[in-house]
């Protein structure tokens, strides 16, 4: 196999949503299982759409992959894409997340999407064995997904989830010959491999492309042929992280340099809190969803509630906030 022929996901800033579910107050509300809120996660991807965000992974590690049911998932996607294209936003992009490990479970998720509309798969490493498993293993894995998949194939490489399993370059190399593994979403720190892949020739001959997962590093990989972010904070901020993106695109260095500092201050709280965080930071800043409104084991809500957030994080989105209504 020698390339990609399946079309790339396209440039820009996309937002790992996180999934939304009812209430606590709500009379439909379960502690075992809290039902999906499916018109508040509409609401949400119709707000980022609004904002310049070019598309939503939906059912990613921030939407609680691993806590949805197949059936719930088939659900949300339906009923997300539905009203993207009743509010006029066709052409927003909508990609999956996967979080198996088996190749079977792992097609079948991205066939019931496909069928739904979701038009990319993200595919996170499995890395239950991580210890045993081997580059070689990797490769095999991920060709037979891809090869059983309807949809074009993203890899997605977090370490912080995935037992801190280890992609090489030269394994990317590899799965960017594959024709339906389109990109990759590194969520890593680690500049020089996003350099390592994105400017590799026999990869980027491959229509393979290469996105971070940090939004404070936005403008350092854009100069290394990234071509933009998975970013959890342009899900509160979307405009912000946009705006950061166009100027860094744009060559307009001076100015992208001020507004990376203002994003990365922001973006450190993201990393700080995770998942959680997301939603708490949505909720009270956006008014979408219930600031505690995860699954278990997820247990909801930041440690000591309303006066940590003020004593420690509100300041930290004090910036953004003054740039993201000056947009």
């Amino acid at each position: 196999m020698t390339g990609s022929t399946a079309v790339p996901l396209p440039t820009g800033i996309y937002v790992p949503s996180p999934t939304f579910f009812v209430s606590k107050t709500a009379s439909t509300y379960s502690t075992f299982n809290p039902p999906l809120d499916l018109e508040t996660q509409l609401q949400h991807t119709l707000h980022l759409a609004k904002c310049g965000i070019h598309g939503v992974v939906l059912l990613g590690s921030t939407g609680e992959a691993v806590h949805v049911t197949r059936d719930e998932r088939k659900v949300l996607l339906a009923y997300v894409r539905k009203g993207l294209d009743e509010a006029g936003y066709q052409a927003f992009k909508i990609v999956v997340g996967t979080g198996t490990n088996s190749t079977v479970e792992t097609v079948d998720q991205l066939k019931d999407a496909s069928e739904v509309g979701a038009e990319y798969g993200l595919v996170l490493a499995p890395s239950y064995f991580a210890s045993a498993v081997t580059q070689r293993g990797l490769i095999e894995w991920y060709y037979e997904v891809a090869s059983q998949s309807p949809i074009p194939v993203l890899v997605y490489y977090y370490p912080g989830v995935s037992n801190n399993i280890y992609i090489a370059p030269k394994t990317f190399e590899a799965l960017s010959a594959h024709p339906n593994i389109v990109g990759t979403k590194l969520s890593h720190g680690n500049i020089s491999h996003h350099a390592l892949l994105a400017l590799n020739p026999k990869i980027e001959a491959n229509g393979f492309t290469v996105f971070s997962g940090l939004g404070q590093q936005l403008l350092p990989i854009i100069t290394v042929n990234c071509k933009g972010a998975i970013d959890a904070l342009a899900g509160i901020f979307p405009k912000s992280v946009v705006h950061l993106y166009n100027l860094a695109m744009a060559g307009k260095y001076e100015e992208a340099k001020r507004i990376q500092y203002i994003v990365s201050g922001a973006e450190e709280v993201v990393a700080d809190l995770g998942c959680v965080g997301v939603k708490e930071g949505v909720a009270r800043i956006l008014g979408f969803g219930d600031k505690d409104g995860c699954r278990l084991p997820l247990a909801g809500g930041i440690e000591g509630g309303d006066a940590t957030w003020e004593s420690k994080y509100a300041d930290a989105f004090a910036e953004v906030r003054k740039l993201e209504a000056s947009l």
